[in-house]
């Protein structure tokens, strides 16, 4: 009898351990589980309160860690810049962008898990900028006001003028906008980063940067997010509809705080070598 109910037992705990579904880990909407509370969200897994001292705490594969926020390389930041302003004046003469380069950030997650799918990882191609430094953001939002309405060659030269300023941005950060996820729909990016939000930002190109960061969510109207990421989130939502056109809503933003990052380029013998330490 008793092995019977070992027998039953074990079966039990390999069932909850292989299917089971949490915040925590697996399949967080085969659950139910909605993390809005009425139109916005709060994420649950990320601590900024050690923010100023350059660290992050996260929680990651369901253990709150400490992890230091670095900078991007020179070698990068040349490779942005100069890849964005080649892109701008084809632009201006009518030229369309290729997909490769540093705007088309493929954004790579786990952890969480939609109702559609076994599998907990996901990969996303997302709009990838940089973020102004805190001291300069509410200048360039300014400007993007005061110029909203000026002809599109008015509006490439200042995104021009940005770029060609590379003491203008925060070496620390990229962003994005989640521009789809809704309290009725949420996406399997935004599911994963809600549960895990370690991710991987890889950039097809040569050179070609692998990024991998703490991705901080921060909704339009999340009061607990600091003034720094709320002029993070206005500024990306801006930069976004100055070019594209005005949305019809505001969208969450999302903030890769950078921890590591590779050179993925066969200059580099194609062994993903790390160089930031």
């Amino acid at each position: 009898m008793k092995g019977y109910i070992g027998m039953w037992l074990a079966i039990l705990f390999l069932s909850l351990t292989l299917f089971s579904c949490s915040e925590s880990g697996r399949c967080v909407e085969k659950e139910g589980i909605n993390y809005w509370k009425g139109n916005m969200f709060i994420q649950p897994n990320i601590d900024i309160s050690k923010y100023g001292d350059g660290i992050i705490r996260a929680k990651v594969d369901s253990k709150w860690q400490e992890f230091k926020i670095r900078e991007l390389p020179d070698g990068f930041m040349e490779w942005n810049l100069s890849s964005r302003l080649k892109d701008l004046e084809g632009i201006k003469k009518g030229k369309m962008p290729g997909f490769a380069g540093p705007h088309s950030g493929m954004v790579a997650s786990y952890g969480g898990m939609r109702k559609d799918t076994e599998f907990s990882i996901n990969n996303a191609v997302k709009g990838t900028g940089l973020v102004p430094k805190k001291e300069k953001i509410n200048n360039i939002i300014k400007t993007l006001e005061e110029t909203w309405n000026a002809p599109i060659p008015e509006k490439i030269d200042i995104l021009k003028g940005f770029y060609e300023d590379e003491d203008m941005f925060d070496r620390t950060k990229l962003s994005s906008l989640e521009l789809y996820s809704t309290k009725d729909f949420q996406t399997h990016t935004f599911l994963n980063i809600m549960a895990n939000p370690a991710v991987a930002v890889v950039f097809l190109d040569i050179p070609s940067y692998e990024v991998r960061a703490i991705c901080r969510l921060v909704h339009p109207e999340d009061e607990t997010a600091d003034e720094e990421e709320k002029d993070i989130c206005r500024y990306v939502n801006m930069i976004h509809d100055y070019f594209h056109g005005e949305s019809p809503r505001k969208s969450i933003v999302m903030i890769f705080n950078v921890i590591q990052v590779f050179d993925n380029s066969p200059r580099a013998g194609g062994r993903g070598m790390r160089v930031v330490p």
